[in-house]
């Protein structure tokens, strides 16, 4: 065996030992949570990373009937439909605009957008509550959608712009001569284009507001309107966590997300490549 072909297989060797310690990293802790949820507490404390004696659905039994997490489960499900079909709508209307603005107008309104991706969320908190609380959309879903809507908008239009770039001018063109206006030449050439980069933008939201603790923990107050992530902070107490609960809390509230992914990685893959390379 040459010189090379010794390097070549060395170099194989490190890239699948740190294929496999990066997959531990990410495995272990996830079978540790998967593990625990079927504990009770006291077994959780005596043998926290072990493999559980008994294997018990209690805690998600009483996850489902007494936590009321379906209720939570469709609160979830509500605000993240919604809060999705309202950017992936206004944020391709944005990005269109972006792509045929010529000049210092699609670099201004692009840099606006750019410029909401800068400021970390905590700092708006104030005046967003303030606004909100003026419209009386406080404790709503309603005004928990259009702050959600508005927060992640920037993330979208800065995914959708890039790829509005590569849409070939001659299409538009071409559409415009046969006699279509603005909105027939966006629903009709331009969106079926961007398909693939909307559902990746959808993919990618999906999983930024379902997930989304910060703001509804800030605007909801009652039990009946809780999403999933703000419905398991009632499992933490001053004195005493609910650790098995929380865990299995964590897997139902996980579960739709990894599931999601998992179907429609293929489209979420083409739609982050898609427009990366033109011609």
């Amino acid at each position: 065996m040459n010189q090379l072909s010794k390097e070549t297989v060395a170099g194989s060797l490190m890239k699948r030992t740190i294929l496999l310690v990066y997959a531990a990293a990410i495995v272990l802790p996830l079978l540790i949570i998967v593990f625990a949820s079927f504990k009770g507490t006291n077994e959780l404390f005596k043998n926290p990373i072990g493999l559980p004696v008994n294997f018990s659905f209690s805690n998600y039994l009483n996850m489902m009937k007494e936590q009321s997490m379906g209720d939570y489960f469709l609160n979830s499900v509500i605000v993240t439909g919604s809060t999705i079909f309202l950017v992936l709508f206004f944020s391709s209307l944005l990005s269109y605009a972006m792509y045929r603005f010529t000049g210092w107008k699609g670099v201004l309104l692009y840099g606006l957008f750019a410029a909401g991706m800068m400021v970390p969320p905590q700092v708006n908190m104030i005046p967003i509550y303030t606004l909100v609380a003026k419209l009386g959309l406080t404790n709503s879903l309603v005004g928990l959608i259009a702050v959600s809507a508005s927060v992640f908008m920037p993330v979208a239009v800065f995914i959708l712009a890039g790829f509005m770039k590569s849409v070939p001018k001659e299409m538009i063109e071409a559409a415009a001569i046969d006699g279509a206006n603005e909105w027939r030449v966006y629903y009709q050439v331009v969106l079926p284009i961007t398909l693939p980069s909307l559902s990746a933008s959808a993919i990618f939201l999906s999983v930024m507001v379902w997930n989304d603790l910060l703001y509804p923990l800030l605007f909801i107050n009652s039990n009946s309107k809780k999403t999933l992530p703000l419905a398991l902070l009632q499992f933490q107490g001053e004195y005493l966590t609910n650790y098995p609960m929380i865990f299995a809390g964590v897997i139902i509230a996980s579960a739709p997300m990894v599931i999601a992914y998992v179907f429609l990685q293929r489209y979420f893959v083409a739609g982050v490549t898609a427009g990366s390379v033109k011609g």
